[in-house]
């Protein structure tokens, strides 16, 4: 299978819900803030003011606002990394473990 048949595979398999929602994302024992932008069932997309490195390993919180609703928490493994022009990174996580 090619790379362009994976990426198109993987979006089929994968319903992505686009979000806007802040977390904080935790690696090399330093807390950022971040903007999750998308998220599925195994993966997830931030925006932050970092370049953490492929293969690194993070957790991820999103608070709720709504008091009868938890908070997301996640444990995964960086799998992208893109560098933007604002200076901040988007980064694709592949989720390993939710809480």
């Amino acid at each position: 299978m090619s790379m362009t048949d994976r990426a198109y595979s993987e979006k089929r398999d994968f319903i992505r819900m686009q979000v806007e929602a802040a977390a904080t994302l935790k690696y090399a024992g330093q807390s950022v803030s971040a903007t999750c932008r998308d998220l599925s069932s195994t993966g997830m997309q931030l925006e932050a003011a970092c370049v953490p490195s492929v293969g690194e390993h993070v957790e991820v919180a999103i608070e709720s606002d709504h008091p009868s609703l938890r908070g997301l928490e996640v444990t995964g493994e960086i799998k992208r990394v893109e560098e933007l022009d604002n200076g901040n990174s988007l980064i694709g996580i592949h989720i390993t473990a939710m809480r």
